[in-house]
């Protein structure tokens, strides 16, 4: 059985909300991705809940340098859980998911939240998977990100 997801966690010094509000927050995305991929929020309205969609300038050589990326949020559970699932939208508009999703829970503890990142592939479809190299990012990535949010939160 192959595996289609990776995660990292990391103790953060601070309080699950201070941590959350800064995940909810597109304009924020930008300082806790460790790459220069994402460049910044087109709406920087915060998150509110399950369904709320989000798009963030991008920019990758890989993907032949600017694009856009709609992120659809799946799990909003204030000061434990949000994620969201990525998409990108066709010439006419429609947003197609592509089967991902970046994932964080929150754990309150003695010495302040652990954060679990999670980056899960595994609903991508065979088309998907026929342009898009899974993982795209790895272990120490998350790990990276992580250490940026903790950076904003502490």
């Amino acid at each position: 059985m192959t595996t289609e997801s990776i995660s990292a966690r990391r103790t953060v010094n601070a309080p699950a909300d201070r941590i959350f509000a800064i995940l909810a927050d597109p304009a924020r995305h930008q300082d806790i991705e460790p790459t220069d991929w994402v460049r910044d929020a087109v709406d920087s309205q915060p998150l509110t809940a399950v369904g709320d969609v989000f798009a963030m300038n991008m920019f990758h050589v890989g993907q032949g340098g600017d694009y856009r990326m709609h992120n659809k949020v799946t799990v909003f559970d204030r000061d434990s859980a949000i994620a969201w699932e990525p998409g990108q939208a066709s010439k006419s508009g429609t947003v197609n998911y592509g089967g991902w999703e970046w994932r964080y829970d929150l754990k309150p503890t003695d010495e302040g939240t652990d954060v679990t990142l999670n980056y899960d592939w595994s609903g991508a479809s065979k088309e998907v998977r026929a342009v898009v190299p899974f993982p795209a990012v790895n272990e120490d990535y998350l790990g990276k990100s992580l250490a940026g949010l903790a950076a904003l939160a502490e």
